[in-house]
């Protein structure tokens, strides 16, 4: 075992989120064991069109074990120029099919949107560049405009994770992602307004909309952003390198591990490229799960309409080394996560 690993992928499975449901702490329990051992392949859905599973499938024999999805046009400011939401639809199906079901939400700021085409249109709201939402005053006095709008936004996207719940499906909830970088709203302030609110919003959700289906994942990305262990149930790194570099991301790996002394899982929320699962294991980077990104880091279009792999960021071998490999889980290998042993039926001798 590499050292930097000395007793940090032992991960209790207990979740920040009071009384979590029966499935979330089962998947939670599943990723816990697997924790180290294996990694689960992932990947996200494009917003528009979305071939990209039926492109590994075809490339592959198989699909990932996660399927990436996001609110993003469930966010009111664009609802109100006619966007409509589809990853909640999607999302169901896929965990119907036996995937694990991961969203993020790239939030649309409630107001104030530049509305500058092209670069600062509104359907790049929630881009820092494409309006002038304040988080910081907006924070600052909670019965102005601008706070009530935050807490609508808050309750839009609850009624969504609603429908999840009354699924019964565990959400790997990713909110307010890459916030240290500046480039999304909730992060242009600094760390002290984002983290206020990453815990309005964990204290929305959990009492006031009692969703007890969310495995809280943070991904600020820097150790000052990091809300507190009461917060976060899993830490995620999202990287780009270079095409066709398939490194282990060992660096941002170790990077992680000192955002908290406690024992977290750690995950690639989102990648380019493929990691090479050798490297992983040789480097001591044991990421939980990836999710590549849509579109043309995983396929393209052809002149005749078809969907393809495209290789410009993975190769084809790459892909298909990548899911044939031991080290990693694709979905036919998932177990029923809905029987999944708790720790506690096994301390009782329960079979499942």
């Amino acid at each position: 075992m590499n050292e930097h690993l000395q007793g940090r992928l032992n991960v209790e499975p207990t979740l920040v989120s009071p009384r979590a449901s029966e499935n979330a702490r089962r998947l939670m329990a599943y990723l816990c064991d697997l924790y180290g051992r294996r990694m689960l392949t992932g990947q996200q859905y494009g917003i528009d069109e979305t071939p990209e599973m039926d492109v590994i499938f075809r490339a592959t024999g198989k699909y990932p074990a996660v399927g990436g999805f996001d609110f993003m046009n469930d966010s009111p400011s664009r609802i109100e120029r006619g966007t409509v939401g589809t990853d909640t639809v999607r999302a169901i199906d896929w965990w119907r099919q036996g995937g694990i079901v991961t969203f993020c939400w790239h939030w649309n700021a409630p107001a104030d949107l530049i509305d500058e085409p092209p670069d600062r249109g509104w359907h790049r709201g929630f881009y820092t560049e494409a309006t002038t939402f304040d988080i910081e005053a907006a924070l600052r006095d909670d019965s102005s405009e601008a706070f009530g709008l935050l807490m609508r936004d808050i309750d839009a996207i609850a009624a969504r994770l609603k429908q999840l719940r009354d699924e019964g499906i565990p959400v790997l909830w990713r909110p307010l992602h890459e916030a240290s970088g500046g480039w999304f709203w909730w992060g242009a302030k600094g760390p002290e307004p984002c983290i206020k609110l990453w815990r309005i919003l964990f204290d929305q959700l959990t009492r006031k909309h009692a969703l007890d289906n969310l495995i809280w994942v943070w991904n600020g990305q820097h150790k000052d952003w990091y809300p507190g262990d009461a917060f976060v149930d899993i830490i995620g790194e999202d990287i780009y390198p270079p095409e066709r570099t398939y490194v282990s991301h060992i660096d941002r790996f170790k990077q992680a591990l000192g955002y908290t002394a406690k024992n977290k899982i750690i995950a690639l929320t989102e990648n380019g490229p493929l990691p090479d699962p050798d490297r992983m294991i040789a480097d001591g980077a044991p990421w939980a799960w990836n999710c590549t990104w849509y579109g043309s880091f995983v396929c393209e279009k052809r002149k005749d309409g078809a969907w393809v792999v495209g290789e410009q960021y993975t190769e084809r071998w790459m892909l298909k080394k990548f899911y044939d490999h031991p080290f990693t889980v694709t979905r036919d290998e998932l177990p029923d996560l809905t029987r999944y042993p708790l720790p506690e039926e096994r301390e009782n001798g329960e079979k499942r």
